[in-house]
């Protein structure tokens, strides 16, 4: 009995420990096995905002500023940045491989990190004859940005990327097939629509989401105010010069005032001025424009289907015309036929009258008469649906 307890305590550890990949601020990455237990009392979060990256739970897109930590729930990117490492669980799963090389990437080393800020600002600090090129000047922003704007950064462009790849592939799957349908209606061709029209419903609805937790996070500064976490940690950094965006501005005119703009929002972080989100408000915004583009594709993908949709339904209700002119025809042919019909059971019922010397002559009235009336009443039917407009001209 004791080591069935043992081993029942031993497998429900392991069902609750995960595996997490570590990245400090050199962009060095090291691999953990942890249980929630030990995630929450090193990034000092509650349970509640530990279970939000449970990938057995069904949770909507979300991004949560804490105290020390921001918790990040994004489609397959489940994250806890602080100011100093990223916490990324899953390490090993095919769409989350890209984005740990891109934060190793963008997460560069204290002493490269320097070495670049000294070679941005010796190049930005000389005289007009300058060669400064905007890469350089990029990096050298880059390496003022917050560690956490950083890593957040990479995970927006990643899930952004990959929710507007996943609208590509299904535009090119969809206007195809839209087309085929429209030539030629079948079962094929009708499930193969409807399969294309759920999937395009359901990444409308993941796109969506992450769209609107960007809108909710831009239209509320306190939210915004709750990610800086390098100015709760230290508040104090080193902003981009007056000097720099002078001369930035002197060699290019669009670049100086992109770098004067990081200038003064990485001057707010400095300065420890908690109503100031520039710099993260022009982080969101960039990637809320392209996730609103994605969304707009797939609007007007479903503009598509819908008019895809009305075509069918007007030729399927053209059809169902030309069925109803046929039945009306038909029964129409059937009444004056019937008629005919009776008229020949009449006579030819085998009743004695005076006729009978003259069967000759008579016969061809009478077969010759009712098939003129029925022809008449043919004729007649089929003008009266004509002029009340039953039937096509």
């Amino acid at each position: 009995m004791a080591a069935e307890e043992v081993y029942g305590s031993i497998k429900k550890k392991a069902a609750t420990s995960r595996s997490w990949i570590l990245l400090d601020s050199t962009g060095e990455g090291t691999i953990l096995d942890l249980d929630k237990y030990a995630i929450m009392h090193r990034v000092e979060i509650h349970a509640r905002d530990l279970r939000i990256l449970d990938p057995l739970l069904s949770y909507p897109s979300t991004i949560l500023g804490r105290e020390t930590a921001i918790v990040l729930n994004l489609e397959h990117i489940k994250a806890i940045i602080t100011a100093e490492e990223v916490l990324l669980r899953d390490p090993t799963d095919d769409n989350v491989v890209p984005i740990v090389e891109e934060l190793r990437r963008r997460l560069p080393s204290a002493n490269v990190a320097q070495q670049m800020r000294d070679d941005g600002m010796e190049n930005l600090s000389g005289q007009h004859d300058v060669e400064a090129t905007e890469e350089d000047v990029l990096i050298s922003y880059n390496v003022e940005s917050p560690f956490e704007f950083r890593a957040l950064e990479v995970a927006l462009e990643a899930i952004c990327s990959f929710l507007d790849a996943r609208a590509t592939e299904l535009e090119t799957a969809a206007y195809p097939a839209l087309d085929e349908l429209t030539s030629k209606i079948s079962s094929r061709n009708l499930d193969r629509v409807r399969k294309l029209k759920s999937a395009m419903t359901r990444l409308t609805a993941r796109v969506q989401k992450v769209r609107d937790e960007l809108e909710q996070l831009l239209d509320d500064d306190d939210d915004m105010a709750d990610l800086y976490l390098s100015r709760k940690l230290t508040g104090s950094s080193s902003p981009l010069n007056e000097s720099t965006a002078h001369n930035c501005f002197a060699e290019s005119p669009t670049l100086g005032s992109k770098i004067s703009k990081a200038s003064r929002a990485s001057a707010a972080t400095t300065n420890g001025n908690e109503n100031d989100v520039e710099e993260l408000e022009m982080l969101l915004e960039a990637y809320f424009m392209q996730i609103d583009g994605t969304l707009n594709k797939l609007a007007t993908l479903r503009e598509y289907i819908d008019d895809t949709e009305d075509y069918i339904n007007i030729q399927l209700d053209n059809h169902r015309n030309q069925l109803i002119q046929l039945e009306l025809f038909l029964s129409s042919g059937t009444i004056s036929l019937s008629l005919y019909s009776l008229s020949a059971g009449v006579f030819g019922m085998n009743i004695p009258n005076s006729w009978t010397k003259h069967h000759g002559y008579v016969y061809k009235w009478v077969a010759l008469i009712p098939g003129v009336v029925c022809a008449f009443l043919f004729i007649l039917i089929v003008a009266y649906a004509r002029q009340k407009g039953l039937v096509g001209s």
